[in-house]
Formats: C-alpha cells, sequence, structure tokens
C-alpha cells in the first residue's frame, strides 16, 4: 500500500501489510500507524497496490490500522492531490494540515462530542435580569438559536454566566443535531422582497445545471446576503449541505445570527480557530455524516468533507484572508471554484469590490457576472470628497476641514467612524535635535510607540523595549512622536469632543476575548459616537447610524513597490466607505490626501470602483503582469545574506527558459526582519502549465540541495502579499 505521512518530503511511502492484518480490513482513506525511522507516525492509505518499485526485504510493515472505515472518501483525497500538486507543496502535510487535529494524532473519530446551548420555554420569554451579562447573553441567544458552548465563551460570555442562566432554567445543555432536518419540511421565517436585480440573481444561480460560478458584484449594501440566503433555501430543501465561507472569525457570529433566524430549524455549524479541539472534531464529522445543513467558517473550512454539497459561498472574494500565508500557502477561493467543479455544483462569489483576477475571469465568460447596483437603505449613493491636506496644520492626522464635518454630524446626532490602519500612539520616535529614530534593531523598520503601555514594538518580530528618556545618540531629552495611530486619535478627539463617547478598534483593543463583539453591540446600540478603526472596523460590520467616513493617510497606498498596492487601497476606500449611508440617507466620505488630482483617487471618486477595477486590469495587460499572466514567488531567509544570495542565485540558469522570466535575486520590501535577511526569486509564466512544469523542476532540484537545508524557504504560487 502506498501511504503519505506528515513529513517536508516531496513522495509518498510503501508499506506492507503484517500477517495479523487481512487485506480486506484496509481500504483507501483509513489512516494507519507505521515505522518512520525511530518514530512511529500516523499515515493515511492513498493507493492500495500488490506491486512496489522497492525490494520486498526494504518494506516495512504497518504497525497497525486506527480506523474502521475510511475517514475521507476519494473525491476528498482527489481535493488534497491537486492542492499539494498545484501549490507544490508535499501530500502528507497538505493531508493533515487539512484534518483537525486530533485526527492528526490518530484519536478515535467517534471519539468526542459537543455540548449546545438553548433557551427552554421559559427562557425564550426573555426576561428582564438584573445582571447585564447574564442579559446580554439571553439576547444573544434568542438571535442566534442553538449554540455550541464554546461558540458562546468565545462571545465574552463566562463559565459562571452559562451557568446561572442554566440554573434558572432559562437555557439548557443538548449534545447534538440530528440528521433528520433533510427529510423534515423546511422552516423558513419571513423575508424581504427581492428587487428585480436580486430576483435576476437569484433565478440565474438557482436555475444553473452542475457546475457554474457566479461572481456577484454588488455594491455595500445592495443586498448580497439577501440573495444568499434565497439561493440556500432552495439548496436546503433538496436536502443538500452548504458551505459558506467568510473572511474573518469576527464576522462570523453576526453571520450565522442572521442565518439562525432565516432557517431556525436548520442545524447550522461554525468552523473557525476558536473552537477546541474537540469541537472542531465532531463538527468535521457532523458535516461528514449529514447531520448540518450549512457550514459558516473560514479559510479552512474548504477542507470540510461534506455528505451532500450542494453549493459553496465565498463572501467577500476579494479579501486577502482566504488565503494562506505560511506553511500550505493556497487560496480558499480558488479551491472552493475546483471543489465547485468536482462535485457539479454553483459557486457564488459576492462582493463589492472583486479581485481583479475574479474580474477577469467573469469578463471573459468563464465566470457568470451578476451585478447589484441598487442600494438597499438609500436610493442614492454616498457622497465622496478629496481634502487636499497639503500645507495644512493637522491635528493628530485630522485636518480642520474634517474636525468641522466632525462637529456637524455629531450635532445631528449621527456616527462618525475615522479609519486609519496604523494601530499604537505613533509610527516611530525621532530626536528632534540630532533625528535619531526608534527602529528597531532586528527589522528593516521603526519600532511603534504604544504610550498605554509605555513601550516601543515592533510589529513584525514583536520585540519590545521601554522607551528612552534621553537620545542614545546625542543624549537631547526632546524625544517626540513621529505620525499618528489610533491611540493618538482617540486622545486628540476626546480632547476635542470631551463630552462625546468613542470608542477605538484595533488589535490592542479588542485582546480580550468577546471584547470585539461587546464593543460592536455597544456601537450599535448607539453608546459611541465616534469610532475609530483599523481593518477590524472596515469588513462587513453594519452600522445604521454612521453618516460620515473619514478615511486618514490615504497616500501610503499610492506609492509601493506591490503592483497590487492600488488595488488593494481601492478595495479598501470601497469597504470602508461602505459604512457609511446605511439608515436612509446617503452618507460622506472623506478622504484626506496630499495628491488630490491623482488619476486613481479621481476615477475612484468620480466613477467607482466597478470603473476602476477595468482599467486597472486594461494596465495589468499593458504590463503583462497578473492575471494576464501567472507568477509564483520563491522567498528565502537567513540570518547569513550570503548564503540566501548563493541559494537564490543558484536556482537562475544561464540561458533563458522558454515562456518563464525570473527577476531576482531581489531583496523584499522589508529586507531584514526578525535578524534574517529575506529575498526572493520571481518567478512569471504566460502559460500556467509551463509555470507549474518549470516549478515542479525547481522543487524536485531543492529535495537534494545541500543550500536548501541552510536557509528557510518557501514557495508562494499565485502570491498576493509581494512582503
Amino acid at each position: 500500500m502506498e501511504v503519505a505521512i506528515k513529513v517536508p518530503l516531496h513522495r509518498s511511502f510503501d508499506y506492507c501489510l503484517p500477517a495479523s492484518v487481512n487485506a480486506e480490513d484496509i481500504a483507501v482513506g483509513m489512516r494507519v500507524r507505521v515505522p518512520f525511522g525511530n518514530r512511529q507516525l500516523s499515515a493515511l492509505v492513498v493507493k492500495i497496490k500488490n506491486q512496489s518499485e522497492f525490494a520486498s526485504n526494504k518494506i516495512k510493515p504497518i504497525i497497525e490500522v486506527i480506523d474502521r472505515a475510511p475517514i475521507l472518501d476519494a473525491s476528498h483525497i482527489e481535493l488534497l492531490k491537486f492542492t499539494a500538486r498545484y501549490y507544490h507543496y508535499p501530500l502528507g502535510e497538505t493531508i493533515f494540515t487539512a484534518l483537525p487535529k486530533a485526527l492528526r494524532v490518530g484519536e478515535d473519530i467517534d471519539k468526542t462530542s459537543i455540548n449546545y446551548l438553548q433557551l427552554t420555554e421559559k427562557g425564550k420569554k426573555l426576561p428582564t435580569l438584573r445582571a447585564k451579562k447574564q442579559q446580554s447573553l439571553l439576547s444573544q441567544l434568542a438571535k442566534s438559536g442553538k449554540s455550541p458552548v464554546t461558540e458562546v465563551k468565545a462571545l465574552g460570555f463566562t463559565k459562571a454566566t452559562i451557568d446561572a442562566i442554566i440554573d434558572k432554567e432559562l437555557a439548557e445543555i443538548t449534545i447534538e443535531f440530528s440528521s433528520q432536518w433533510r427529510n423534515a419540511p423546511l422552516t423558513v421565517s419571513s423575508k424581504p422582497k427581492l428587487n428585480s436585480e436580486q430576483a435576476i440573481a437569484c433565478s440565474s444561480i438557482n436555475q444553473s445545471n452542475g457546475y457554474a460560478s457566479f461572481l456577484l458584484e454588488g455594491v455595500t449594501g445592495s443586498g448580497k446576503t439577501e440573495v444568499y440566503l434565497q439561493c440556500l433555501e432552495e439548496v436546503i430543501r433538496k436536502g443538500q449541505q452548504a458551505l459558506v465561507l467568510v473572511p474573518e472569525i469576527g464576522l462570523t457570529p453576526q453571520t450565522v445570527n442572521r442565518f439562525r433566524r432565516r432557517f431556525p430549524d436548520t442545524p447550522i455549524m461554525l468552523w473557525h480557530s476558536a473552537l477546541t479541539d474537540n469541537e472542531r472534531l465532531q463538527t468535521w464529522r457532523f458535516c461528514q455524516k449529514g447531520s448540518c445543513a450549512i457550514v459558516i467558517g473560514t479559510r479552512s473550512a474548504i477542507f470540510m468533507p461534506f455528505l451532500k454539497l450542494g453549493m459553496i459561498i465565498v463572501d467577500e472574494e476579494h479579501d486577502s484572508s482566504f488565503k494562506q500565508q505560511d506553511s500550505l500557502r493556497y487560496h480558499a477561493r480558488d479551491l472552493g471554484a475546483y471543489r465547485a467543479q468536482q462535485h457539479s455544483i454553483p459557486l457564488v462569489m459576492g462582493t463589492a469590490t472583486p479581485a481583479l483576477e475574479t474580474l477577469h475571469r467573469a469578463l471573459e465568460g468563464r465566470y457568470h457576472l451578476l451585478s447589484l447596483t441598487q442600494r438597499a437603505q438609500t436610493s442614492t449613493d454616498n457622497h465622496y470628497q478629496l481634502i487636499d491636506i497639503k500645507g495644512q496644520h493637522l491635528e493628530s492626522g485630522l485636518s480642520h476641514a474634517s474636525l468641522a464635518y466632525i462637529k456637524r454630524e455629531l450635532g445631528r446626532q449621527k456616527q462618525v467612524m475615522v479609519f486609519l490602519n496604523r494601530r499604537g500612539f505613533s509610527p516611530s520616535l525621532i530626536c528632534h535635535e540630532c533625528g535619531w529614530l526608534s527602529n528597531c534593531p532586528r527589522c528593516s523598520t521603526s519600532a511603534t510607540y504604544h504610550k498605554s503601555m509605555r513601550r516601543l514594538v515592533c510589529h513584525h518580530c514583536g520585540e519590545q523595549s521601554a522607551p528612552p528618556m534621553q537620545c542614545p545618540d546625542c543624549g537631547s531629552t526632546q524625544i517626540n512622536p513621529v505620525g499618528c495611530g489610533t491611540e493618538q486619535l482617540e486622545e486628540a478627539l476626546s480632547e476635542q469632543f470631551p463630552e462625546v463617547a468613542i470608542s477605538r478598534i484595533d488589535r490592542d483593543s479588542t485582546r480580550k476575548k468577546g471584547s470585539l463583539e461587546e464593543e460592536l453591540e455597544r456601537i450599535n446600540q448607539g453608546g459611541a459616537r465616534i469610532l475609530i478603526g483599523t481593518q477590524m472596523l472596515a469588513k462587513g460590520h453594519h452600522f445604521a447610524d454612521v453618516s460620515l467616513v473619514i478615511i486618514l493617510d490615504v497616500d501610503a497606498g499610492l506609492h509601493s513597490c506591490d503592483f497590487r498596492a492600488t488595488e488593494h487601497l481601492a478595495q479598501l476606500i470601497t469597504q470602508v466607505a461602505g459604512r457609511a449611508g446605511r439608515s436612509g440617507e446617503p452618507g460622506t466620505v472623506l478622504l484626506q490626501t496630499h495628491f488630490p488630482e491623482h488619476p486613481l483617487l479621481q476615477d475612484l471618486v468620480n466613477n467607482g470602483y466597478q470603473h476602476f477595477a477595468r482599467y486597472a486590469l486594461s494596465e495589468r495587460q499593458d504590463t503583462d503582469l497578473p492575471p494576464y499572466t501567472h507568477l509564483a514567488l520563491l522567498r528565502a531567509e537567513a540570518h547569513d545574506l550570503s548564503l540566501v544570495l548563493r541559494f537564490l542565485s543558484d536556482l537562475v540558469p544561464a540561458t533563458p527558459v522558454p515562456k518563464i522570466q525570473l527577476l531576482g535575486p531581489i531583496p523584499a520590501p522589508m529586507e531584514r526582519v526578525a535578524g534574517k535577511f529575506r529575498y526572493q526569486l520571481h518567478i512569471q509564466g504566460e502559460d500556467r502549465g509551463a509555470l507549474h512544469a518549470y516549478i515542479g523542476q525547481m522543487v524536485t532540484y531543492l529535495s537534494n540541495n545541500k543550500l536548501a537545508q541552510k536557509v528557510r524557504w518557501n514557495l508562494d504560487v499565485d502570491p498576493i502579499d509581494m512582503m
């Protein structure tokens, strides 16, 4: 038999059966325990064969068979084989990356169970409680229905709070879902009437026969989620399952609440990093046995097994969170397309700002393009205004015009959002006398000053130190912050508007479990009038009272060595701007910039993202950049720069390779991180097949290269981050 083992080798291994195991007891997709060197490892059987290229006395017998039946079917193994081939990653590591941890270490697949919390009949009456946390938990369960206990804890509710409402007989613990939902009539709560564009989109998706990919290009607030829900209704009626991919765990609770309200008797499960190993295994099994109808999860949910998969939905398909940035560098959206084709089912990708690669496929006719241009809440679009800040005095990054707008909207009892994608108090400290900067000693960047912690923190390697009282170079005490972060912005706005409640949402302010959900709840209840935040605040959240959005530091994305920088900037601006104007009247969006005449900003403000994206595609075509060519990135890093350069230079052939262009070795945009020098080799090809053939030869060469053992290297196919 041929097995895959979790080792960094691009090959599988042959083992034989001991006399104590019958051939009928083994099948493809089962786990076995095998000797490997001086260790015993779990392995997955990927092929049954009678002969081997190796001599029989060289083939070791397996130690034991772990499973009584296959844990992966043939189609799932083929998905994982494709993933390993496409991303040039070892098959064994690919398979075991996709499995829950409990299965990776050889535990019994039917060993565990999940506890669910749900309201009793008494609890459904939502009695008023003195304890705010208990009252909040009752409200959450009323919105979400039956929820795993770990999901409830991830929202910030403690065991004491859960036990308290159980003791009061307001909630109860149940064990698991039943698979009888497939034979029961579907219960659907009240739903809004679709507008003409939504109706056309739903009809197109529901009438598709077999595999079809749809790009749902809808402006922010156009009702894409409603299209998802009404399409899923048809899938569930047929007794089929659906996978809904969302970019971040922060979006999952609000998404699942809406889905559970629409389908109150339909089993819906979550898949994300906050689940325990026990719950991940049981979610995997429920999904595999057909005990749940819908799985809502982050990118790794693409590897979930389904009994009868009927549809895949990728919400905010442009989001970079769908791309794994270490180990197996897969893209969940792209694997979703392969998996939909494999199962002959529809794939629906929704976004207001499609990735240029996805839009290109839609414009070529490989995907069906469905447009939603009508906002559900307002009949007119938000009003954009470019604020020229050249020569202006800024108050912690805010211009006088922006402050005047904030004062006006607060006077109208509206909420204001100020977006700055930089946490901390300031990006650096500087000596006013000699120009010394608080650079990180291990990275090619500065250490960020966090005033609340009184620390200098490198956001790349985590190095921390106390800010100096005197300049290390000249001894001056005139050390001042340079630039602005969300912490400084909060302090400045508190001084400008002392009577106004302010909420800051970034990675620093939401470290505590459940704090993000608490803050979002506070915002939606009108507790905070000024919202300050980074990218965390921009993605998919609904704030009904926000009428003004101010985006600071727009210029950071206009000048970058990454060819995708302008695309990401346009997506970010559009997504952040979409938080305004959701209460029935158009909102105002201010963009502070030193370059108001820049063609990108002018195009985006005057014509919208749809026009910008199509123009950006023409630029990509003129410059032979993806999606018109195909790209892979070989990264290498080591403490010794000469080793990195020798390693990458050794991979550059003396003569040009047909259909392949190589660029490098070149330094990464951030050349040094955590004391290691980082360089890259760009591999670009007009033909995808030729590119993969070349990369395959390179990986084979590297497996026998002694230098490859002295540097840390990785291969990124279809990279979205050039760092």
